[in-house]
């Protein structure tokens, strides 16, 4: 983007999503032409130019963070996308930087790879586990959850020898596998309840900062997981009982049952893995004593 006059002492531009001045051409001394401001000059800020650009900044921001969003949902929920799709809004550099390497996986098991280009034709190239940028022909790709990549160790390995950095946390999610053995009738996980936190609101602002929903007196989260919404709820303690806050246990409940609570043994992996990982980040954010006990 060029630079814009702001006046006839300054031109403004977008710069690393900031908008930045610079003396113009003309009305600085000698030498001093395209210096940058440390900060906006007070005299420009109320100028159209200035605020047009600060507004589109935003909107690029608000852009960048939907894109984001989006391909975090196809890939939590491993839902199929047309290759065409992506071919269509890789050119934007917002969603470009979604989807660079984000791990795709073709018609079959050994068309996996991570992403790095979509032309016009649909056509996916990716970098597999050898090394080699290949063409992917599928009409459809998923990007799957960590939790459902078999090689995701490997993955990890691989993504670190090329320096790969995701734009959407992927490969590097944290995960949680569910243990063999739980009986039948167990319908709740109490690993991460008693998380103390000073009020209500310092918890349910941890909750909505990590993007979830507080419902009545729970932090919720749904997930499709293998085609069925599973909503994964953590307890909280009455707000109007209560100075302090805690967290409760963690359960499952299936949309399609009308909202009945699953037994855990009906959770599936990918509910699991992200019912744990948000009562371990609510956990993580409590109220540690001063002196580190518990």
């Amino acid at each position: 983007m060029g630079w814009l006059a702001a006046g006839g002492t300054y031109e403004v531009a977008l710069v690393d999503g900031r908008v930045v001045a610079r003396p113009a051409s003309g009305a600085s001394p000698a030498g001093q032409e395209g210096k940058r401001e440390r900060a906006l000059p007070t005299e420009i800020r109320d100028r159209p130019e200035v605020v047009e650009l600060q507004r589109f900044a935003e909107w690029l921001d608000r852009h960048a963070a939907e894109c984001a969003a989006q391909v975090g949902n196809w890939m939590v929920s491993s839902l199929p996308v047309p290759a065409t799709l992506l071919a269509r809004v890789w050119p934007d550099e917002a969603w470009q930087a979604a989807l660079r390497d984000i791990v795709i996986v073709g018609d079959g098991p050994d068309d996996v790879g991570f992403l790095r280009d979509a032309d016009d034709s649909g056509g996916l190239r990716v970098v597999n586990l050898d090394g080699e940028t290949v063409r992917l022909a599928a009409r459809t790709v998923t990007m799957p959850h960590p939790v459902l990549l078999p090689d995701v160790e490997e993955l990890r390995t691989f993504a670190a020898e090329l320096g790969v950095v995701q734009g959407v946390e992927q490969i590097h999610r944290a995960t949680w596998r569910k243990p063999e053995g739980i009986g039948a009738g167990v319908h709740e996980v109490t690993e991460f309840a008693g998380a103390e936190y000073r009020s209500w609101f310092h918890l349910s602002s941890r909750a909505t900062s990590l993007g979830y929903r507080i419902s009545g007196s729970s932090v919720v989260d749904r997930i499709r997981d293998a085609g069925r919404v599973v909503t994964a709820t953590v307890g909280m303690s009455d707000p109007y009982a209560e100075e302090q806050a805690w967290t409760g246990g963690l359960t499952w409940s299936d949309e399609e049952g009308q909202g009945r609570g699953l037994p855990l043994t009906e959770v599936g992996p990918v509910a699991w893995s992200e019912g744990m990982r948000m009562a371990a980040a609510l956990h993580a954010g409590r109220t540690v004593p001063k002196d580190g006990a518990e």
